[in-house]
């Protein structure tokens, strides 16, 4: 009479990716970034569909400012988007804005994928690859190799070379225990320890982070030129 009881998820199986998007685009003269057209999509429209597109990604949060929210949610639905979709409203900081999207996940998440919005060239089997590796050891992230010469300096003198071998420049996503990098991001926030990116956060509490090979194409748009060198991405990708 009262028809089949609904299966419930099990707590900790779904993984959700979480992009913060409440910066001010202050090196685009205040225009959201965000919004700005990529060969004819917008920039997070281009990131949406590449979490849209990953099989292993249940649904997505969108960490922005109070008066984007409305805006997204139909956004979202126009762009043919079909993963569920929370929308909350982010902090002062990345740190913040990552942390308010990780707490507003359900209870039923168990990893979950941080990434920046503004990287929209992000390809749906890395991501794949970071969940698959935090399902084994807790946190992954991508890194790619440094290609330049990095020096040390010291009141604007050059003091020391720094071996390229032992160092990496990290990109997104970074992918968690949702239980380990909701504590890691508490714990820094409030020591007020200075982070760079949730792979520090998770430092501060001991938990070393995998590192998986990235894409040099995985850039974040930052800058008008680095709209340019999106398109050319895109050009090369479409052949």
């Amino acid at each position: 009479m009262f028809g089949k009881k609904k299966k419930q998820t099990p707590k900790g199986t779904l993984v959700y990716a979480v992009l913060p998007a409440a910066g001010t685009s202050s090196r685009m003269n205040g225009e959201n970034k965000l919004m700005l057209d990529l060969c004819g999509k917008p920039v997070i429209r281009r990131t949406l569909e590449a979490f849209e597109a990953c099989e292993v990604i249940d649904g997505i949060v969108i960490s922005c400012r109070e008066e984007q929210r409305e805006d997204y949610h139909a956004l979202y639905k126009a762009w043919g988007l079909t993963k569920p979709l929370i929308t909350t409203v982010g902090g002062e900081t990345r740190e913040h804005s990552v942390y308010q999207g990780v707490l507003a996940c359900p209870p039923e998440v168990g990893y979950v994928a941080i990434h920046d919005a503004a990287r929209p060239f992000i390809l749906p089997e890395l991501i794949a690859k970071t969940v698959e590796t935090a399902r084994r050891d807790t946190a992954a992230a991508l890194a790619v190799p440094v290609k330049d010469s990095i020096k040390r300096i010291q009141n604007g003198r050059m003091v020391e070379d720094v071996r390229r071998d032992s160092i990496v420049a990290a990109q997104t996503p970074q992918t968690f225990d949702i239980d380990l990098i909701r504590a890691a991001l508490k714990h820094a926030l409030e020591s007020g320890i200075p982070m760079t990116d949730d792979i520090g956060a998770a430092e501060t509490i001991g938990q070393p982070t995998t590192i998986i090979q990235g894409d040099y194409n995985n850039i974040k748009i930052t800058t008008q030129e680095d709209l340019l060198m999106g398109e050319r991405i895109i050009k090369e990708r479409m052949g």
